[in-house]
């Protein structure tokens, strides 16, 4: 009979609160490791740091590095069962090769050839799309086609059938945000096939669900009961921009409507409850003025940024990068955020924010001038 070799390894080492090391202790802690039992005392300051010390990394994605890659596997790498999606995913350099852009969230670019479908699917994970650049995909929820165009923010409930239809002459690439690495670690995932066919080739301008929930202030009465995520399939660029437009427009006039000086910001949220659109992720979208600088600020939690337009100087942690439309950045948890830009700054976020919130383990630190 062989025995499995312990996975648990315990150490005697010197230092404040440690216990003295003698042989007993030795032959204690080598009983600890054929039991399967881990003493608090030898891990404590792992366990329990006066701080939060994330394993991931501030760490940037240029977005003409991606794109040609991207095309590269749009001609190399088929899109059916089996990949499911021609999805890329940012792999943070602090988390040993996982496809995890923090540990919390996962972030990829998808790419999808002129009219090529991408089959139909669901999973318990919540998850959303944002385009950077170009149209002509639409994704088709539930059976409802939502038209994705520059600038729109997608989000989808987790167990919703999916699936996505490019009916135009040129390929397009979005980004998809999702909790795959919160639902991984917590054994929470189911997946499930669905059709091949998205089935339906409708191309409408507007989507059921904006007919329905897309009329700021109104809702309908025959939907009065809160959901958990966003019914509304699609947040327009045109509400968007005219959103921090007006807010910088009113702090003009020396009203208060920014965050701080120069810096405009909206949250995306559901129209049924007025909180963040998916339980476990939390979307929002900045827009700095031109010569504008930001408060250093530290979050529990994580975030990646993107790009949507405009250049400035980002600086997470000990890294700084200047960065241009496209590129994604990383900023991992209680890790010090600042932004700054000559020309003006335009960048979406996303964040893993109401996971803590819900347990009351949020926590923000804000730094500098707008303190």
């Amino acid at each position: 009979m062989t025995t499995t070799p312990s996975p648990v390894t315990i150490r005697a080492t010197d230092g404040p609160g440690q216990p003295e090391r003698t042989p007993q202790l030795e032959s204690l802690y080598r009983q600890f490791e054929s039991e399967l039992l881990v003493p608090l005392w030898a891990e404590i300051g792992e366990l329990m740091p006066a701080e939060p010390h994330s394993k991931a990394l501030p760490h940037l994605w240029r977005w003409r590095n991606l794109m040609p890659m991207a095309e590269q596997a749009g001609s190399l790498v088929p899109v059916g069962r089996g990949g499911e999606r021609r999805a890329i995913a940012l792999a943070n350099p602090g988390l040993g090769g996982r496809p995890f852009a923090t540990p919390m969230l996962w972030a990829a670019i998808q790419y999808l050839k002129p009219h090529e479908d991408a089959p139909v699917h669901r999973h318990t994970q919540n998850a959303f799309r944002f385009v950077v650049e170009g149209e002509g995909v639409w994704t088709v929820v539930n059976g409802d086609p939502v038209a994705m165009r520059r600038g729109d923010f997608l989000p989808q409930a987790g167990w919703h059938w999916h699936g996505h239809h490019n009916r135009s002459d040129r390929p397009m690439a979005w980004i998809d945000g999702l909790d795959i690495p919160f639902q991984h670690y917590t054994d929470a995932t189911f997946f499930e096939f669905g059709t091949d066919d998205v089935g339906t080739r409708e191309t409408p301008e507007r989507s059921r669900s904006e007919r329905l929930w897309a009329h700021p202030g109104l809702r309908p009465l025959t939907h009065l009961t809160p959901t958990p995520a966003t019914p509304l399939l699609a947040y327009r660029w045109e509400y968007t921009d005219r959103a921090l437009s007006d807010q910088l427009a009113l702090e003009a006039e020396g009203c208060t409507a920014t965050v701080e000086p120069g810096h405009a910001a909206v949250r995306y949220t559901n129209p049924t409850t007025g909180g963040d659109v998916l339980p476990t992720l939390r979307t929002e979208f900045h827009r700095l003025a031109p010569d504008t600088a930001t408060a250093a600020v530290r979050e529990v939690g994580s975030s990646v940024f993107q790009v949507f337009d405009g250049t400035g100087e980002v600086t997470v942690g000990e890294a700084r990068w200047t960065v241009e439309r496209g590129d994604l950045f990383v900023v991992p948890s209680w890790t010090t955020l600042s932004l700054a830009t000559d020309t003006g700054l335009d960048l979406f976020r996303f964040s893993d924010t109401p996971v803590f919130e819900r347990l009351h383990l949020d926590r923000t630190y804000q730094e500098g001038p707008h303190a």
